[in-house]
């Protein structure tokens, strides 16, 4: 008679949750070295900066598109598609800052600082297992009134408020990697796609929000 393995309750959640985690950094790493590539191909192409409204439409559409294709294989293609979008729209930026003077060294900073909170943060969750579930509502608050006050503040050129933006989507940001790694471990995100963008979002406006203060504290602002 064939043997057939079982397992219980819990150890089908390990499972399910190691699946999870591989899948998720598995696609988060890939993504990240795609929108890299992006960004490379941009600043090569020499393509001008993008329109904010554009960039926050074309962002909008793609991350609608990915969670309504979340649970299929044309959701890890809309991934693709909004990582690189935002990979290809950052190359000019970088082209800017790199143009400047200690312009690299900032760029380098803030990647480092980047991955510096990223990794720490991350590894702060996998060891302590602390359930960080209670700050979702505080991160929705934080990043809309955050959002509103970045486009006020490029709306009416504010360059006081908009530093003020970028300080609070460092902690915003921060905040929402505990948060989705915490979800990840506790079983309160069970799909990768969504997870990774969450992942890549945050990890996004930490660089941004980083390079912008960066470049205001060295005086270059």
């Amino acid at each position: 008679m064939e043997h057939v393995e079982t397992f219980s309750p819990s150890q089908a959640k390990t499972l399910a949750t190691n699946r999870l985690i591989r899948n998720t950094y598995t696609l988060l790493a890939l993504t990240l070295a795609f929108s890299a590539a992006m960004a490379g191909v941009s600043m090569v192409s020499g393509v001008p900066p993008i329109n904010p409204w554009i960039f926050l439409g074309g962002y909008f559409v793609l991350l609608a598109l990915t969670n309504v294709f979340r649970n299929s294989g044309m959701g890890v293609v809309c991934v693709f598609a909004l990582t690189g979008f935002m990979g290809f729209t950052l190359g000019p930026i970088l082209s800017f800052f790199l143009a400047t003077q200690n312009g690299s060294q900032l760029v380098m900073q803030a990647l480092g600082a980047t991955a510096f909170i990223f990794f720490a943060l991350s590894a702060y969750v996998f060891i302590s297992r602390k359930d960080f579930s209670f700050i979702g509502g505080f991160l929705f608050v934080g990043l809309l009134v955050a959002f509103l006050a970045g486009l006020a503040a490029f709306a009416f050129d504010m360059h006081t408020l908009s530093l003020a933006v970028s300080a609070a989507f460092v902690l915003l940001a921060s905040g929402l990697i505990l948060y989705q790694t915490s979800a990840i471990v506790h079983g309160g995100e069970t799909n990768y796609i969504m997870a990774t963008v969450t992942l890549y979002v945050s990890l996004y406006n930490l660089f941004m929000s980083l390079l912008h203060l960066l470049r205001a504290f060295s005086g270059d602002d």
